[in-house]
């Protein structure tokens, strides 16, 4: 069986009014549980980070000069937190791990 794109759209248009909506119309009070604050606070770094990690290790021909990319850009984000220079000084390690590996 076949699903036209129409059907897909419409199943992700509903799912994300889903999440957004329903906690908006369940809960109506402040949130005070200290844990419960923490997880949803960390949800959309964590919600990226899932996505961006396999991408980040499958963008380079091999396995070796991405790890050194990723190790390079969680450096320079853990010391200067500037997303271009992170990307950049990224970019130019697997360059030059690339001519040497």
């Amino acid at each position: 069986m076949k699903i036209s794109i129409p059907v897909y759209l419409l199943v992700a248009a509903l799912t994300i009014y889903a999440v957004r909506a329903l906690p908006m119309t369940l809960i109506r009070r402040e949130i005070k549980n200290p844990f419960l604050r923490s997880f949803l606070y960390y949800v959309p770094y964590v919600t990226l980070a899932v996505m961006t990690f396999p991408s980040i290790l499958g963008a380079t021909g091999s396995l070796a000069t991405a790890a050194v990319g990723f190790a390079v850009g969680v450096v320079l984000a853990f010391f200067d937190g500037n997303l271009f220079r992170v990307a950049i000084g990224a970019c130019v390690a697997v360059y030059i791990a690339e001519l040497f590996l």
